[in-house]
């Protein structure tokens, strides 16, 4: 049996928003503030401020203890979000209320206005120690997206990239269809059950019978496709945003397992862990020497961790079962990085013989079977630090 290390945890040097580069001892924390507890007793928070769903007009939400603890009426604070609002006033975000750093504030937009529908799709968020202010309009032919600094550094705004209306794909349109035999009899040589394909909605092309079609979906919604041969030749729906395959798994959940391939989140499954997502782009080739990017240049590799931001926010602690190679450990890595490294923790797969261990669930499920993988990817019996 594997013990447990809890992974270590300092100050965050850089966030996903900050100019100043990551350090060789690779620190590492939270990018995002936002309240993990969940013993509180507050409203339900407002829709995500990362996501492509429209935004209602303020509503009151969670917000870090530690926010609290440093006081949002001390002075120096207080000073920095009035330079913060000054500036936003200048690019046209008249802030009339007190904001307050940690929660996300919501507003019409001063480029679109809204839209026809005249809703306030500009999420605002300021970081909790004042030092800079982000914003994003989720208005789909908008996607104004900016950030203001406390200190000298210049202001920064721009459009983002358009995403495809989640409403424009459907099953029909992508010419999915139910698994035929032959990739029922794929899959459950790989002990993956018809039950939790079903559960899952995983689907073949009707064209090539031989395609499996993982479909991604939001609040139940199909959102995005990704395909996958018997062969391993992978490719992912064009113009549809991307998501954590599974996510509707870990609505609400303290505890989340994320994985590296759609296989791995369904052995999961069969293990009987369902809060579980699997990234859907796989894995870096190694641990980028470049830091986190800032906001002028989107972190297009893991954007579909900020489409997810508000699952994500809700959850405590999150165990990282990569895969055992070296991507695999580099995606853990940055994984980390962008999640906050002291509430992450790294699975180490069983020993396959003396001289190597298990790729991943998936081969774990096959030669172990479930009741191992369950014992493999538990919190406190298989986990170890970064």
């Amino acid at each position: 049996m594997t013990v447990i290390h809890h992974c270590s945890c300092r100050p965050l040097l850089r966030t996903l928003f900050s100019s100043t580069t990551r350090t060789s001892s690779r620190t590492l924390g939270r990018v995002w503030p936002r309240s993990f507890s969940h013993t509180q007793t507050t409203p339900p928070p407002p829709p995500p401020p990362f996501s492509s769903s429209p935004l209602q007009p303020n509503t009151p939400t969670r917000i870090l203890s530690n926010v609290e603890q440093i006081g949002v009426g001390s002075n120096v604070l207080g000073a920095k979000v009035s330079v913060l609002k000054q500036k936003m006033e200048l690019l046209g975000i008249n802030s009339h209320d007190f904001l307050i750093p940690g929660r996300f504030h919501h507003f019409f937009c001063p480029k679109c206005k809204g839209g026809q529908s005249m809703i306030r799709t500009l999420s605002l968020h300021i970081i909790q120690d004042g030092g800079f202010a982000m914003w994003r309009c989720f208005h789909n032919e908008c996607q104004w997206i900016g950030q203001v600094f406390a200190d000298d550094r210049a202001a920064y705004n721009g459009f983002g990239k358009k995403v495809k209306s989640f409403g424009q794909i459907s099953e029909e349109s992508l010419g999915l269809e139910l698994l035929g035999s032959e990739l029922i009899a794929y899959f459950a040589e790989r002990m993956i059950s018809e039950k939790t394909l079903q559960r899952n909605a995983v689907m073949q092309l009707s064209s090539q019978k031989d395609v499996i079609a993982f479909t991604y979906r939001q609040n139940g919604q199909l959102v995005g496709c990704k395909y996958r041969t018997i062969g391993k030749r992978f490719w992912q729906e064009k113009g549809t945003e991307k998501i954590l395959y599974g996510l509707d798994d870990i609505n609400d959940v303290a505890e989340i397992i994320i994985v590296e391939g759609e296989i791995d989140k369904l052995s999961l499954e069969e293990a009987g862990l369902c809060n579980c997502v699997s990234v859907p782009n796989g894995a870096p080739t190694k641990v980028s020497t470049k830091g986190l990017p800032s906001v002028q240049k989107f972190d297009l590799q893991f954007q579909y961790l900020w489409n997810c931001k508000e699952n994500l926010d809700k959850v405590s602690r999150i165990i990282l079962a990569t895969d055992g190679d070296t991507s695999g450990k580099a995606l853990a890595e940055e994984l980390a990085c962008r999640l906050g490294k002291e509430r992450c923790w790294k699975v180490r797969w069983p020993k396959k013989d003396d001289s190597c261990y298990f790729k991943d669930a998936n081969e774990v499920l096959k030669h172990m079977g479930p009741v191992a993988l369950k014992k493999a990817s538990s919190l406190c019996k298989c986990t170890i630090r970064l």
